[in-house]
């Protein structure tokens, strides 16, 4: 049976849209809702539900390693499942709350283990969308939300990606159209001395930086085939927002074009993520392009990204190019799911041979 799809109209919507009210209910019910917010579509529960909580791991095969964040609809919702609110947490809230920030700080018992692989520390959101904001504020509890796909896949865009992924595996999914910035939040641990950003997100370095000072950017890597206990943020240092087929990254627009010649030769179906003004058509003859904007415009780049991957996986490419943008601004972000798409596939120990 397919999942229940709502359509909702931007324009006009409120906490009291019918169709809002029907997902409050699935959600205060235990169900899973998808609801669309200005990053990507999100995997709802109820965060104060364990058992919905878990629902949300088997419909997206994820690892309870891997903590889901929890989105608010106000400043007084988010302060009630934190232990404390520091002044940088308020000096951030101010500035991007409600938008694409998460700020880890330590949670009050009434949030699930479940929600934070086990860690002390939840990731608290408040989402710049009207369809988010009013189905939290409709359900009344805090949602627990990671994007809502396949675990380790590139994160959905659009009502159509999730059905793709997880129709029948989830009760309703609120379709309001395209996610505007196409990236997930950025993560920071505002506890840390100087803050830490596990993940790079709709928030820039820079951004934050000017209301903070300093701060660092988390580089951590886990090898080999053993999962760890738990991470501190979602989608931290393992192969994640993969397309199903091989991604390459290229520096500039001559490597590309040397690629797509030996990728051709080799007989791959090479798909492009192809910046405007690259390459000539005769180069590109023999490839599945998706055109993916102008270079220098980071923001239309991060709202593509997924949507590009996607189309092309659906096109049959088994290798796809795509150039590295500048690590600044958002472009951070973009180069940090590039790379974690593109890394190998971390091995399974149970599908390996005993010796």
């Amino acid at each position: 049976m397919g999942s229940l799809l709502l359509k909702i109209c931007l324009a006009k919507v409120t906490a009291g849209d019918p169709a809002i009210r029907q997902a409050a209910e699935l959600i205060r019910r235990g169900g899973l809702v998808v609801f669309p917010t200005e990053t990507v579509y999100g995997l709802g529960a109820n965060a104060l539900d364990r058992e919905a909580v878990l629902r949300i791991f088997e419909a997206k095969r994820r690892p309870a390693w891997d903590p889901i964040i929890v989105h608010a609809c106000s400043i007084e919702m988010a302060k009630s499942l934190v232990r404390e609110w520091p002044e940088a947490a308020q000096k951030l809230a101010a500035c991007f709350m409600p938008g694409p920030l998460t700020l880890l700080l330590p949670k009050q018992d009434i949030i699930p283990d479940a929600c934070t692989a086990g860690r002390e520390k939840v990731g608290i959101r408040i989402p710049a969308h009207p369809v988010a904001l009013a189905l939290i504020e409709a359900a009344g509890v805090p949602i627990a939300a990671p994007s809502a796909n396949r675990f380790g896949g590139a994160s959905p865009t659009t009502a159509s990606h999730v059905q793709r992924d997880l129709d029948g595996r989830i009760d309703a999914i609120l379709d309001a159209g395209p996610s505007a910035i196409g990236v997930e939040s950025t993560v920071i641990d505002i506890t840390a001395r100087p803050p830490i950003i596990y993940r790079p997100g709709g928030v820039s370095r820079e951004q934050i930086e000017f209301v903070l000072g300093p701060v660092r950017v988390a580089a951590r890597e886990i090898r080999g085939g053993v999962p760890p206990e738990s991470l501190e943020s979602p989608g931290l240092g393992i192969r994640h927002y993969a397309p199903r087929a091989t991604l390459v990254l290229v520096d500039d627009e001559h490597a590309m074009a040397i690629a797509i010649e030996q990728l051709v030769a080799r007989g791959e179906h090479v798909g492009l993520m192809l910046p405007d003004g690259w390459l000539s058509a005769t180069e590109v003859r023999q490839c599945m392009v998706f055109s993916w904007g102008k270079f220098d415009q980071l923001w239309m780049l991060a709202a593509r990204l997924y949507a590009g991957l996607r189309w092309l996986d659906e096109q049959q490419a088994t290798v796809i190019l795509c150039p590295i943008p500048p690590a600044t601004g958002i472009g951070l972000a973009i180069l940090d799911r590039l790379r974690k798409a593109a890394a190998p596939p971390t091995p399974d120990p149970s599908k390996e041979s005993t010796r």
